[in-house]
C-alpha cells in the first residue's frame, strides 16, 4: 500500500482563498469593531463571526497519506496566548492550563512607515527603516469542548479526507464574540546598528467562543467537513 507522510507549509496549501470563497479578513472585522465607541462594544457580544485560519503564521497541516485517503492534523499544543491578561498563576497544572485562552492565527499585515537617519554607532550614521506589523488572532477559552485535555503534542483538530485534495486544504473557524470582544498589545524593538529597523508589533485579538472549525477546499471554497464541540475530528467524502 502506498504510504506518505509530510507537512504542508502554508505557501503550498494556499491558506488564503480566492476572494469569492474567503471569509471577510480579520483585519477588516477587527477594524470595524475597533471603530465603535467603547459604550457600543457590548452590543457585539454574542455576534457570530467567521474567519480563515492563516496556516503560514503558526504551525502547519501535518498530512499522512495512505492510499486514496489522508489524515490531516492541525496541532494546538503551542497555540497559547502569553498576554498578561491570560496568565493564571494559581492554575493547577495537573488539571488546568496556565494560559486559558488559546488562539488560531488569522492574518499578518506588514506596513512600511518610511525611514530616518540615526547614528547608533558613533561615526556611522545610517538610514533606519520603520516597520509595523499587525498580527490577528482568534482567541478562545473553550478548546476542550472539542477534545479532552491532555499533554499529547499531537492534540488538535484533524480530518480524514480524500488524498486527491492534498495541497488544497485550508481551515476556517466560526465563533461567537464574548466580552471584551477585542484586545490589542504592542511590542517595540528599537533600531540598532546591526538591525537598522524600528519594529513595532501589534497583536490584535478577536475574542469569542469557538463553535466550529471547518476544513476547506481552497480551490473551490467547498467545506469538506466540520469539527464541532465533542468531536475534535471529522471525515470528508
Amino acid at each position: 500500500m502506498f504510504f506518505l507522510r509530510y507537512t504542508f507549509a502554508a505557501t503550498l496549501v494556499a491558506a488564503f482563498f480566492g476572494t469569492a470563497q474567503a471569509a471577510e479578513t480579520a483585519e477588516r472585522q477587527f477594524a470595524a469593531i475597533a471603530r465603535l465607541p467603547a459604550e457600543n462594544l457590548g452590543a457585539r457580544v454574542g455576534q457570530a463571526i467567521e474567519v480563515d485560519v492563516d496556516l503560514a503564521a503558526s504551525g502547519s497541516l501535518d498530512v499522512n497519506v495512505v492510499g486514496e485517503r489522508m489524515d490531516v492534523l492541525y496541532r494546538m499544543a503551542l497555540n497559547q496566548i502569553a498576554e498578561g491578561w491570560n496568565w493564571r498563576p494559581l492554575a493547577d497544572p495537573a488539571v488546568d492550563d496556565y494560559y486559558q485562552f488559546k488562539f488560531l492565527p488569522l492574518q499578518s499585515v506588514a506596513v512600511e512607515r518610511g525611514e530616518y537617519q540615526h547614528e547608533d554607532k558613533i561615526g556611522s550614521p545610517q538610514q533606519m527603516k520603520v516597520t509595523w506589523r499587525y498580527d490577528y488572532f482568534l482567541a478562545f477559552a473553550n478548546l476542550y469542548d472539542f477534545y479532552p485535555r491532555s499533554v499529547d503534542d499531537d492534540a488538535g483538530f484533524s480530518a480524514n479526507l480524500p488524498a486527491a485534495l492534498a495541497g488544497r486544504v485550508g481551515m476556517r473557524a466560526k465563533a461567537r464574540l464574548i466580552d471584551p470582544v477585542i484586545s490589542e498589545s504592542t511590542t517595540f524593538w528599537k533600531a540598532t546598528y546591526g538591525k537598522p529597523t524600528d519594529f513595532t508589533l501589534k497583536k490584535r485579538y478577536l475574542i469569542g467562543t469557538l463553535e466550529e472549525v471547518a476544513f476547506i477546499d481552497t480551490t473551490s471554497g467547498e467545506v469538506l467537513c466540520r469539527v464541532r464541540p465533542g468531536q475534535g475530528r471529522c471525515t470528508g467524502r
